[in-house]
Formats: structure tokens, sequence, C-alpha cells
């Protein structure tokens, strides 16, 4: 008769690759590793103070999500944060976010924001009062949760996580360029219209007030509007209504 054969080697492996990913993710997202940077597999195994197993095991997870690439027999370069990249994760961002308030709205009607535009109103008083210390970092944490409410209404596995991913290029991205004082203001107005858009269910407001938040950050960028740019083909249930590329 067979025995149940009992594998914590195996458990404790996925353990340390689930803690080598996580641990990864937390350097780049933090700009511990920031854009364009190139590690050896012993510098990066160093740095993470993982095992080396658990260590290439994350790489080629963020290598997937696009947020390093292994360069054979040199190491590990992480993601660029050049234009044309910004531009495409802003934009991808932008389509899935919109697709997030169409099929909230179509299904389940104007959601309750109260919590989230009394943040928002809140953290807007406060940047047109005074520019204090802190305040960009607080105010990255209203921004987000707005971002977070609109791709939690995607309800689909692929989308969620494409979102997630795209989310981790974007934190490289902004370690480049942080939040800037100067962007709270009307970072918070463009968020506001996109919620009274989402409390007057008018899909078409909203479509528009996310165009246009992603026309104004890609402005402050100082790399110009991505409708500037040829529309690459894609799924047409993903396109933003009205037509034009976000």
């Amino acid at each position: 008769m067979k025995t149940a054969v009992s594998t914590p080697a195996r458990n404790g492996s996925g353990a340390l690759t689930r803690a080598a990913h996580e641990t990864l993710r937390a350097h780049l997202h933090d700009g511990r590793l920031r854009a364009g940077a190139f590690l050896s597999m012993p510098m990066l195994v160093e740095t993470l103070g993982l095992p080396l197993a658990a260590v290439r095991e994350a790489v080629k997870r963020a290598e997937a999500a696009g947020l390093v690439t292994v360069v054979p027999k040199r190491g590990i370069a992480v993601m660029e944060a050049d234009a044309d990249t910004t531009r495409e994760c802003l934009d991808l961002r932008a389509v899935l976010e919109t697709e997030g308030a169409r099929r909230r709205l179509l299904c389940a009607g104007p959601p309750d924001l109260t919590e989230l535009r009394r943040q928002h109103e809140e953290m807007l008083a406060r940047a047109r009062q005074s520019l204090a210390n802190g305040l960009p970092r607080q105010a990255i944490a209203v921004d987000l949760s707005l971002h977070d409410r609109l791709s939690g209404w995607l309800d689909s596995a692929l989308m969620t996580q494409l979102y997630a991913d795209n989310r981790s290029r974007i934190a490289i991205i902004q370690n480049v360029r942080p939040f800037l004082p100067d962007r709270i203001v009307p970072a918070m107005e463009e968020h506001l219209r996109i919620i009274a858009a989402l409390e007057a269910g008018d899909i078409g407001r909203a479509t528009e007030a996310i165009r246009q938040h992603l026309h104004q950050t890609m402005r402050w960028w100082g790399w110009g509007a991505v409708t500037q740019r040829k529309p690459a083909a894609g799924p047409a249930a993903l396109a933003p209504a009205g037509g034009g590329a976000l």
C-alpha cells in the first residue's frame, strides 16, 4: 500500500519563491531598483537576501510581467522609463479603467463614491492651502484609491492581472519623476471629474474624464498626448466609447 509522501522541501521552496517575488517587486516599486538599472544575478541575490533558486524564479515572473529583462550570461536589466514605454503603460491603464467604469455602470449602475470623493476634496483643499512636506506621499495614496476602484470593476482575472503588472511598470516609471507638489491640485481636480461622472452614471462623461486625465498626465511628463500617436490595433471590446484611443 502506498503512503502519502510529505514534500516540505517543495513547499518551502514555493514560500521562498513567493518571498523573493514580493521582495523583488517591493524593490522595484519603491525605487531601490530603478529604471534602467543592470545587475548580475549574484548582485541581485545579495540585494534581495534570498537564495539563488528563489531569486531566479522571481526574475522569471518579473520578466513575464515586463518589469525586467534577462540578458543571457550577463544579468538582469530593469525596464526603461522612456517616453514610448510611459505612453504605452498609461494608455493601457486608461483603457482598462475605462472598461472597468463601463462594466460597473452598465451592470450595477452608479456606485456610491461618497468616501472616495471626500478624500479627494480634502486632499485638494490641503494642496491649495499648503504644499507641506509629506503631502505628495499622501496624495499618491489618494490618487491610487480611484485607480484601484476602477480596476476593481473589471471582473476578469486576466484583465486584473494585466492591470496589476502594468501598475508595477508605472510604479517603476514614477520613481524616475516622483509625484511633485505642483501636480497634486490638477490631478485631484481631474479625479473629481471622473468621480462625478461615475456618480451620475454617465459612461460618456466618465470616458472623456479618464481620457483627459491621461492627456494631462502625459503633458505633465512633457511627452505630449497619447492621441498624437497612431493607435495600435486592439480588441474592440476594450476601445473607449466614442472611438479614439485613450
